[in-house]
């Protein structure tokens, strides 16, 4: 049986479902992710997009020039998940949305050369300049 796990935005219009393993998990400290999430870093959840559905409302959709489309809560604002030409059959996830963000924790730093001199976030995970998988 595989995991399924349910997220969503703040004020709860969007909502989703995960089915899968939820073992691919990093903190990405790069400048894009904090601008668009206005964050310190985000930390991201990819599985499979066959693995997600939405399952209510409609998200909104910046298309950013960096070949990411992210999506957002229309109503609260809130980054929800973004998809990326150079990897196009994954989908990443904000773990901050999902339901119990508790159950996942980060495996890895991507990204690390934007990272903030002075944020310390588990320092014992490995560091990637750029992201490998």
């Amino acid at each position: 049986m595989q995991d399924v796990t349910e997220g969503g935005c703040h004020c709860g219009a969007l909502r989703y479902q995960l089915v899968g393993d939820l073992g691919d998990v990093a903190h990405c400290h790069c400048s894009i992710c904090r601008r668009v999430s206005g964050g310190l870093v985000v930390t991201w959840l990819t599985l499979p997009r066959a693995g997600f559905r939405w399952l209510a409302g409609e998200p909104r959709c910046y298309v950013a020039p960096s070949s990411c489309s992210r999506y957002f809560c229309g109503h609260c604002g809130a980054h929800v998940a973004l998809v990326t030409t150079h990897s196009p059959d994954t989908v990443d996830v904000t773990v901050a949305t999902l339901d119990h963000p508790e159950q996942v924790r980060a495996d890895r730093h991507i990204w690390v050369g934007s990272r903030l001199p002075w944020l310390h976030l588990d320092e014992d995970l490995p560091e990637e300049d750029g992201e490998s998988l």
